[in-house]
C-alpha cells in the first residue's frame, strides 16, 4: 500500500538494526525509535500503518504506548515483543489492544509472516472504518447500502415517491420496508403531510375496519365517541398498510372501494367521507402466491401494485453487510457512551460468511450486543451471538468439494480410500481455514511445533 511503513520501538541498538533490516529486506518503508518518548513524538508527526514494540523500555514502557495508542480513533496495528514473555503479558497485551505477542529470541520468519498477518488485517480495518465514515455521512433516509441492488433501490424511490398511485413493497422480514415507506413519503409532494403506520397483523380482526374507516358515536357496545379512523387521520399525507397479506378477505374488498372512490365510511355511518391520502402496503409474503391460493383479493392485488418495490435480503447485497456493520458500531458506541472501537478482522470475516436470516435487523441487533458486551476496544468473534459464530465456522461449500470437510472417507472400498498422508495434510488445510491462515495458533490446535508445521506444507507444495 502507498505510504504504509512501519515503526520499530526497541532500546537495544542491535536488535532494532537487525528488524529495520528484515522488514526493509520484506519491502516495506521503516522508522525506529529506542524509546516510547522519542516514539511519541514520531507518532505526533507521522501515522504508521503498524508499530512494534518491546515491552521494556526506557522509562514508559511498550504497554504504556499500547494504551495510549489505542485512545487514537485511527490507531495504527500493533505487536509486541518481549524476553520476558508469559501467558498473563500476553493476554494483557492482547486485551489492550496489541494484534500479536512474539517472544524473543525471535524468530525471524514468524515475525515476517506475524507482520504481513498483520498489515492485511489492518488494511480491513481500514476498510470498515472509511466505510463507516462514509455511510455515516449521507445515508438515504436512514437506509445504508452502496450495492447495486440498494443503489437501484433508492433511485425507483426517488421516482415512484413523483407519482401518487398506490405502492407495494415486497420484502422479507428485517430488510427494512418501513424505511423505504417513509422514503417514498419523505421524497414525495405529501412529505409535508403525516405519515402513519398500522400492521394489519397487529389489530384484531373486528376492530380493524374502525382502526382503518373510524366509527360513529353508539356504532358498537362500548363506541361512546364518534373516532376518525387512519385513513383521516393521514389525510394529506401517507398511510402504511404494514404485512398487508395478513388483512382479512372481507376488508380487502372494502380497502378497493377506497382506493377507486377516495372516500371511506365509517362503522355505523351512512355518510362517506372523502380522504386524500397516499396507501403505501408492505409484505413478506409473496401476493401472487397468496391470489393463487385464495387468500388475497386479485382486483386488490393489481391496484396495489401500480408501483412495485422489491427490498432485497441483506444476502443478497455483498459489501453492504461490511457498510452496516461499521454503521451500526459507530451508532451503538456513541449511545452507550463508548470509546473507538474496531471490528477485528475474524469478526468481520465471520459476519460476511454468515447468511442472516434475520436480514439488517438482525445484524443490527447483534452489533447493538457486541458493543455491550466488548470489554476493550476491539469487537471479537466471541461477542457475537452463538449462532453467528456457529454458522460461521461450518465449512463452506467450496471446502467439502475439496475434501477438506471429511479428511476421513466414510467408504469400505480399499481403493477409495487415500494414503495417511493426504488426510494429514487436508486436516492440516482444514485447520488452516478456521484459523484463518494463523499459523502459530494451527500449530498449537494441531499439537506440533511451527517448524513442523511449516516442513508439512512444504512437502505439500503450499508456501510455509
Amino acid at each position: 500500500m502507498p505510504n504504509e511503513w512501519v515503526l520499530i520501538v526497541e532500546d537495544d541498538d542491535g536488535l532494532r538494526a537487525l528488524l529495520n533490516d528484515e522488514l526493509q529486506d520484506a519491502g516495506l518503508e521503516t522508522r525506529t525509535a529506542p524509546s516510547a518518548e522519542e516514539a511519541r513524538a514520531v507518532l505526533k508527526q507521522h501515522r504508521p500503518a503498524l508499530v512494534i514494540s518491546d515491552i521494556r523500555l526506557p522509562g514508559a514502557d511498550g504497554m504504556a504506548l499500547l494504551r495510549a495508542i489505542q485512545q487514537q480513533d485511527d490507531a495504527p496495528a500493533f505487536i509486541i515483543i518481549t524476553a520476558f514473555g508469559s501467558i498473563a503479558q500476553a493476554v494483557e497485551a492482547l486485551k489492550a489492544g496489541a494484534d500479536d505477542f512474539l517472544t524473543k529470541p525471535l524468530d525471524l520468519e514468524h515475525l515476517r509472516l506475524s507482520v504481513r498477518r498483520t498489515l492485511e488485517n489492518q488494511r480491513l480495518r481500514q476498510r470498515v472504518e472509511a466505510l463507516g465514515a462514509a455511510v455515516s455521512e449521507a445515508p438515504f433516509h436512514g437506509m445504508v447500502g452502496r450495492s447495486k441492488a440498494m443503489q437501484q433501490l433508492f433511485d425507483t424511490i426517488t421516482r415512484v415517491a413523483r407519482a401518487s398511485g398506490p405502492v407495494l413493497i415486497e420484502g422479507e422480514s428485517g430488510t427494512g420496508k418501513e424505511l423505504v415507506a417513509q422514503a417514498v413519503h419523505q421524497e414525495s409532494p405529501r412529505a409535508e403531510g403525516p405519515f402513519l403506520a398500522v400492521n394489519c397483523a397487529g389489530v384484531p380482526a373486528d376492530l380493524l375496519e374502525s382502526e382503518f374507516f373510524g366509527h360513529a358515536k353508539g356504532a358498537f357496545t362500548g363506541a361512546q365517541q364518534a373516532r376518525e379512523g387512519l385513513f383521516v387521520e393521514a389525510s394529506g399525507g401517507t398511510l402504511l398498510l404494514d404485512e398487508i397479506g395478513e388483512m382479512p378477505v372481507a376488508l380487502q374488498a372494502k380497502l378497493l372501494r377506497v382506493l377507486q372512490g377516495g372516500t371511506v365510511r365509517p362503522v355505523g355511518s351512512n355518510q362517506p367521507v372523502a380522504v386524500d391520502v397516499r396507501i403505501v402496503a408492505s409484505t413478506n409474503r409473496t401476493l401472487r402466491e397468496e391470489v393463487a391460493a385464495d387468500n388475497f383479493r386479485e382486483d386488490l392485488f393489481y391496484r396495489l401494485e401500480t408501483f412495485r418495490l422489491k427490498v432485497p435480503p441483506l444476502r443478497d447485497r455483498g459489501d453492504d453487510v461490511e457498510r452496516l456493520a461499521a454503521y451500526f458500531l459507530q451508532h451503538y458506541r456513541h449511545e452507550m457512551g463508548r470509546g473507538a472501537l474496531r471490528l477485528a478482522p475474524e469478526t468481520l470475516r465471520m459476519l460476511k460468511r454468515y447468511t442472516f436470516p434475520g436480514n439488517v435487523r438482525e445484524l443490527q441487533n447483534a452489533m447493538e450486543r457486541a458493543v455491550a458486551f466488548s470489554e476493550d476496544h476491539t469487537i471479537a468473534p466471541r461477542h457475537l451471538p452463538d449462532r453467528i459464530q456457529q454458522q460461521a465456522s461450518v465449512p463452506n461449500r467450496s471446502a467439502e468439494a475439496n475434501g477438506v470437510a471429511d479428511a476421513i472417507p466414510l467408504s469400505h472400498d480399499p481403493d477409495a480410500l487415500p494414503p495417511l498422508r493426504t488426510i494429514e495434510q487436508r486436516y492440516i488445510r482444514h485447520v488452516l481455514d478456521a484459523v484463518d491462515g494463523n499459523k502459530k495458533r494451527a500449530a498449537t490446535l494441531l499439537g506440533i511445533g511451527r517448524r513442523t508445521l511449516y516442513r508439512r506444507l512444504e512437502e505439500a507444495g503450499e508456501e510455509g
